[in-house]
């Protein structure tokens, strides 16, 4: 019998193997990660400024006035003789702030 010598393939660099995978990686990191942590950032910025008469919509979609603020929470006036506690992560944008123009965050 005659021995038939295969060609030999090239040998592959595992990480070029790799690099489609990090190629998405990065396009998701910046098309979905890094926007999500911006808005994130300006949202908790949001809520360290929250003040007393702040006009602000919940994430329930409650609209209410800023009575009080405390550390966590905030108490809302919703209608003349009902007020409301919320946890201040639940407060989604403030409307106005304290008689200003209209500012969505």
């Amino acid at each position: 019998m005659k021995e038939e010598k295969m060609p030999q393939t090239a040998q592959v660099n595992p990480l070029v193997n790799l690099f489609p995978f990090i190629l998405i990686f990065v396009i998701f990191y910046f098309l979905l990660i890094r926007p999500q942590k911006a808005k994130e950032k300006e949202h908790s910025k949001m809520l360290t400024n929250l003040n007393k008469n702040d006009e602000v919509v919940t994430s329930g979609g409650i609209h209410g006035t800023i009575v009080n603020v405390k550390d966590k929470t905030v108490i809302l006036r919703i209608d003349d003789n009902v007020k409301m506690e919320i946890e201040k992560n639940a407060v989604a944008f403030v409307k106005k702030i304290q008689g200003d123009v209209q500012q969505k965050a």
